[in-house]
Order: C-alpha cells, then sequence, then structure tokens
C-alpha cells in the first residue's frame, strides 16, 4: 500500500517537469517566431502537455529552418568580397544605400 499523499506528490513532481519542458519550448519558439505563449500554455495543460510537446518537436524538425534576412548592404559586401565590384563602386552603392 502506497504512503498517503504520494499520488499528489507524484502529480506536483510531474507538472514541474512539465514547466520545465514548456520554458524551453518557449524560449525555442521565440528564436523560431512562433507563437511562444500559445506554446507554453498548451505545454503545461495536465495529461496533455507532454504530447503537445512532443508534437511541437515533431513541427519544429519539419518546418524549414529560418535563415535570417539579408539586407542590401550585406549582398553588396558580399559582392565586394569575391571581387565583383571595386572598393569605389562598394563606397558609392552603399552610401545610396544608406540614405
Amino acid at each position: 500500500m502506497d504512503p498517503p499523499g504520494i499520488g499528489l506528490l507524484m502529480m506536483i513532481v510531474l507538472w514541474l517537469i512539465q514547466l520545465v519542458i514548456a520554458f524551453f519550448i518557449y524560449k525555442d519558439t521565440k528564436d523560431q517566431k512562433m507563437s511562444a505563449p500559445l506554446w507554453f500554455i498548451l505545454v503545461i495543460i495536465p495529461g496533455f502537455g507532454i504530447l503537445i510537446a512532443v508534437l511541437y518537436v515533431i513541427i519544429r524538425e519539419v518546418r524549414k529552418p529560418l535563415e535570417p534576412e539579408k539586407t542590401p548592404v550585406d549582398t553588396l559586401k558580399e559582392r565586394y568580397a569575391r571581387g565583383e565590384i571595386s572598393g569605389e563602386e562598394f563606397e558609392k552603392a552603399r552610401d545610396i544605400l544608406m540614405k
């Protein structure tokens, strides 16, 4: 026979584990530009939270990875680094883009 209160203790421990998982998912969803508060709330739902966390991992792996957006100045720097444009052309174009 189980000691009294062991069931309640186990529920609390499992929910604390869900909170930790939800915290990490929250941080990751912000980096992935997904709805962080929504995922956090879904993951802390008792009973379903672990399933939602698994679903999140699957969705994250299937999604196309986010690439930072390149600015026109970044493209200009790449062209200069490859030698496609001279230093003078680079300076002129950068001055025009920065206006």
